[in-house]
């Protein structure tokens, strides 16, 4: 593996389609939905990674998504970093895989029967029942309960400061659409930490918003959008390290024009004007680029 930047083409989802099938399985599994171009995103990096069986990684900016399921179905011990707490998290990813708290309060564990939890609503402990009974039905008829794999930390922390997790210490990282929640400035800070935890050698791949010239943020989904200069410094990318910016405008076009990304839109667009797809409209202002970034051996 080698340093890379890449704008996602399309073509992806045709060369990456096992991957990206068994995604939609696990997704439709977990009740789970794609970002409009997570896709992409997810296959690209999955496509790139060397190994995942036996090695510990960190997915940052996690929150609830498909990838650190992935992972750890794979084998990965995941760390699982995010601002946001998932000390409650749902019994749907609880009940079927290995889950833990880096630290004591960063994963509530909870006993065997959700809906038995007090400060819950009954709204909320009757949909906690429902997804524990619905999940254990699934196990029985496949004859298989947690599955023999990876595990999951969860770790409630910002990306700047994990104090918490030693210098070279960890295989590989994975940032699906995350990172871009940070000004440049900040996104700075985000890769300088999270390369002091990397192991030499060790491969960080990240998806983020990309800029066709200068940064530019955009207000619906929070994000920024990176131009190809500003990746390069930040992620330290030589110069001699082809991309293909050169064909961004192409590449755009088929990204507009691609049908299934536009019909298969998740249903929470269509609630919100405060995300990448405002009410559901399939109006792209900006397509995802990969990084590549492999540190440097001391």
């Amino acid at each position: 593996m080698a340093d890379k930047i890449e704008i996602l083409p399309v073509s992806l989802l045709e060369s990456e389609k096992t991957t990206i099938n068994e995604l939609k399985i696990l997704a439709e599994e977990l009740k789970l939905e794609f970002g409009w171009h997570y896709l992409l995103d997810l296959s690209w990096i999955i496509g790139n990674l060397d190994q995942i069986d036996g090695q510990k990684m960190i997915d940052a900016g996690a929150g609830t998504g498909v990838m650190q399921w992935y992972l750890a179905n794979e084998g990965a011990t995941v760390i699982s970093i995010d601002r946001e707490s998932r000390a409650n998290l749902s019994p749907r990813f609880r009940r079927r895989f290995n889950v833990e708290g880096l630290r004591e309060d960063d994963f509530q564990e909870k006993s065997k029967y959700p809906n038995n939890v007090s400060q819950s609503s009954l709204k909320m402990r009757m949909a906690n029942f429902v997804d524990a009974v619905s999940y254990e039905t699934k196990a029985l008829t496949k004859s298989e309960g947690k599955r023999d794999t990876g595990i999951v930390f969860i770790y409630n922390q910002d990306l700047t400061e994990l104090a918490d997790i030693s210098e070279n210490s960890i295989d590989a990282i994975v940032a699906v659409s995350s990172l871009e929640h940070n000004s440049p400035e900040g996104l700075e800070e985000v890769i300088a930490e999270l390369l002091r935890v990397l192991k030499p050698g060790g491969a960080l791949l990240a998806t983020l918003g990309a800029a066709n010239g200068e940064d530019w943020y955009h207000e619906p989904s929070q994000g920024w959008c990176y131009s190809e200069a500003t990746l390069r410094r930040i992620f330290d990318i030589p110069k001699d390290v082809q991309s293909n910016f050169d064909q961004y405008d192409q590449l755009f076009d088929a990204l507009r024009d691609n049908r299934e990304l536009k019909e298969n839109l998740a249903s929470f667009y269509f609630r919100s004007g405060d995300n990448g797809m405002p009410w559901g409209e399939w109006d792209p202002k900006y397509q995802p680029v990969g990084i590549v970034k492999i540190k440097a051996e001391q």
